[in-house]
């Protein structure tokens, strides 16, 4: 029998062996001042800068951590040194995968595996791992004992929105089995071999240094943030040789739970090495192992229902039925009407269902949605609109997008052949809307029309509704409320991050109103979203409140003293790492880039989103660089303190676009100037030379020439 201990030891022997051999291979091939670089990150060879604190820009370099990577794996019959060792073994793990990187920026590309996590794809997980829509992951090390207990597997994660990460042979048994893999749909296939385990702590990592602003070389910071704020755990199917062994003993370190039907020189330890005979049970037993508790809302519907499908994506040819809102009447409606008139649970369809319509062709859907309930506020209607987007893009085989009357729905034609039709679109609503809005909602009823005849009407009806809620908001600014809330949804990643959301600042997210916050506190008055009064002004300028700053001291738990709404310059609002944009002070210029998580390329200030982020996030103060969501830019109380959206010098093409109208609208009532957002450099024009910038606005007359120096 050969002790657990030694095979740890035994594994990380031969992974250190395997790095070193592909490093001295790739420095023959290539030289060791060859560039060494991972691709759309900030943070070098991430698990090397995270536990080592080196940051790697040459093979060279590489080599040299390799030394100190063996330097960690002790082999002393003590947990510490298996523990050292594990994470000495992901560490190896990733020095292999960055070898082929070197070799070629793109080693997977055209391939079923998926390789390196860009930091847009950590950022892209962050925000449903805070609010829970996806409650943990899995790393799957297969194959599986069948193809089919493969497939069930892993539709058994999802139909939980558990995040399932392949390694192995299980990756071919998904495929063989039709299970949709990729990013969306939250099954990933990270590689063939078990070093490729590398790439998903390297994402781990990451999420440490983004979101809990922990410092690279922090070794125990590190393993203490994955065990309290990420929810993982490993499952590996037999026969599990040493070198697995030895990964999992870097997952154990880090805090997640390892699942096996091995039981072969395996030691059980209570809730970290389970032996579980049964792989059937894996699931449950994984979940009760990392104390996962999944709410399952019974919805009945003939397809599954899961956060897992929300990315799902309907190509033309897997297409039953187009709901087109751009070409068609189409709308969706909440109406809050008194309890009298609503009949909670009825759901009617007025017109034909899909049954009529050719398979590919279109059809019209108006959806409206009646509640009643004692706490129900008129207020609550849009926040609930909204909602409809994330519920319906839970339905497997749908793909949702848009809202009011500029909706577009797609059905799989695996959905309808399982049985999907136009009224399960009302059960998901009901059924979710009555779960997660209980403490306002008492009745709910629906009506699903599909009558072109009657379309044209309702929706003109609709917009009615949509017209008298903008006039509302347009009359919603932070001067016409008495209070502001504030949101520590992010604080489960970002321990010390207060958002503090008001009518025309929204939450940094972008998923955040005012509205959503209050929505959210009525919901749940203990929850993430509390009250803040702003009854002390210290600067209405600045937007500085003795409220505020006694607010965000005690929710931030003393980390944070004093913070101002308006201003990049002086105690800006700290930022998680969800920020849907970045804006950073150009110095030449006297103005402000912005920059959005998509925006892949460079920008004037010589860095990217990724390099900005990494000084931004992590619930710390930078002046200077401030996140924020996309609606905040064309805000009238953007930049306020330092001369508003007059000092935004550059934004990417595509955001620009987003943002044009309102922004012109603000600037014309602002400055009075017409077509502000032409005067703004894109990367069409300049990416990163802060002289070309300043030329382009010279030419253009951008009013930031004539405004007081920012620094």
């Amino acid at each position: 029998m050969k002790l657990l201990f030694n095979r740890v030891f035994d594994g990380a022997a031969e992974m250190y062996a395997k790095a070193e051999s592909e490093v001295s291979a790739v420095i023959a091939e290539l030289g060791e001042s060859a560039p060494m670089k991972m691709p759309d990150t900030a943070y070098h060879l991430s698990c090397i800068y995270a536990y080592l604190g080196r940051k790697v820009t040459t093979l060279g370099e590489l080599r040299e951590a390799l030394t100190e990577v063996k330097s960690k794996m002790t082999s002393n019959q003590r947990l510490k040194d298996a523990f050292s060792s594990g994470i000495g073994t992901a560490i190896a793990a990733e020095i292999i995968e960055a070898a082929k990187y070197a070799r070629n920026a793109a080693p997977y590309e055209g391939t079923k595996y998926h390789g390196h996590f860009s930091d847009a794809e950590v950022r892209e997980l962050g925000v449903p791992l805070v609010t829970r829509d996806i409650p943990g992951f899995v790393v799957i090390i297969g194959p599986a004992p069948s193809q089919e207990e493969a497939v069930e597997l892993i539709k058994g994660y999802q139909s939980r929105g558990i995040f399932a990460f392949l390694i192995g042979g299980i990756i071919d048994q998904a495929i063989g089995g039709g299970v949709g893999l990729g990013f969306p749909v939250r099954v990933v296939p990270v590689g063939e071999d078990i070093w490729s385990v590398g790439h998903i702590i390297s994402l781990v990592v990451r999420a440490a240094m983004i979101f809990g602003a922990v410092q690279p070389g922090d070794w125990e910071e590190f393993n203490e943030y994955s065990f309290h704020r990420i929810f993982a755990f490993v499952n590996a199917f037999a026969p599990v040789p040493d070198i697995t062994v030895a990964c999992g003993g870097g997952a154990i370190a880090m805090g997640f739970p390892v699942i096996t039907d091995d039981e072969n020189d395996i030691w059980v330890v209570p809730k970290s090495l389970i032996i579980q005979k049964n792989t059937k049970d894996f699931i449950e037993t994984s979940l009760e192992a990392r104390d996962i508790k999944i709410k399952v809302t019974n919805i009945d519907i003939p397809v599954a229902f899961s956060s897992a499908f929300e990315g799902e994506i309907i190509r033309r040819k897997e297409m039953r039925v187009d709901i087109d809102g751009a070409t068609t009447d189409c709308f969706e409606l909440v109406r809050m009407r008194d309890l009298a008139d609503v009949e909670d649970h009825k759901i009617v369809v007025d017109g034909p269902d899909i049954d009529a319509v050719e398979v590919g062709g279109k059809m019209q859907l108006g959806t409206i949605v009646e509640v009643a309930g004692k706490n129900m506020q008129s207020d609550f209607e849009p926040v609930l609109e909204r909602k409809f987007h994330a519920f319906l893009n839970c339905i497997e085989g749908v793909m949702h997008t848009g809202q009011r009357d500029m909706i577009r729905v797609r059905l799989s034609n695996t959905a309808y052949d399982a049985g999907f039709r136009v009224r399960h679109f009302g059960e998901v609503l009901y059924a979710k809307l009555k779960s997660d809005y209980d403490a306002v909602i008492d009745k709910v009823q629906i009506t699903l029309v599909t009558d072109p005849a009657k379309l044209k009407a309702l929706r003109a009806e609709a917009n009615k509704s949509y017209d008298a809620r903008d006039e509302r908001l347009k009359n919603l600014t932070d001067e016409s409320v008495e209070v502001f809330y504030n949101c520590i949804m992010c604080q489960s990643f970002s321990p010390s991050h207060v958002c503090v959301v008001t009518p025309e600042r929204l939450g940094l997210c972008g998923a955040v109103s005012w509205l959503d916050a209050k929505a959210t506190n009525e919901l749940d008055p203990n929850g993430p979203c509390q009250l803040v009064t702003k009854k002390n002004v210290i600067d209405e300028n600045l937007g500085a409140y003795e409220d505020i700053n006694e607010s965000v001291a005690k929710y931030s738990h003393g980390a944070l003293t004093n913070v101002t709404l308006y201003s990049i310059l002086q105690d800006p609002m700290t930022s998680c790492g969800c920020f849907e944009c970045i804006c950073g002070i150009e110095p030449l210029s006297n103005g402000v880039s912005i920059v959005n998580r998509e925006h892949m390329g460079m920008t004037p200030l010589g860095m990217t989103f990724s390099e900005m982020a990494s000084m931004t996030g992590g619930g710390v103060q930078t002046p200077g660089f401030m996140g924020h969501g996309k609606h905040f830019i064309a805000s009238k109380k953007f930049l306020k303190a330092e001369g508003g959206i007059a000092r935004i010098v550059w934004l990417p093409k595509d955001l620009k676009e987003q943002v044009r109208d309102k922004l012109n609208a603000t600037a014309k009532d602002l400055y009075g100037i017409d077509g502000f957002a032409d005067m703004i450099a894109d990367e069409s024009v300049v990416e990163e030379d802060p002289e070309a910038l300043l030329a382009f606005l010279t030419e253009k007359g951008h009013p930031v020439l004539s405004m007081e120096p920012l620094m």
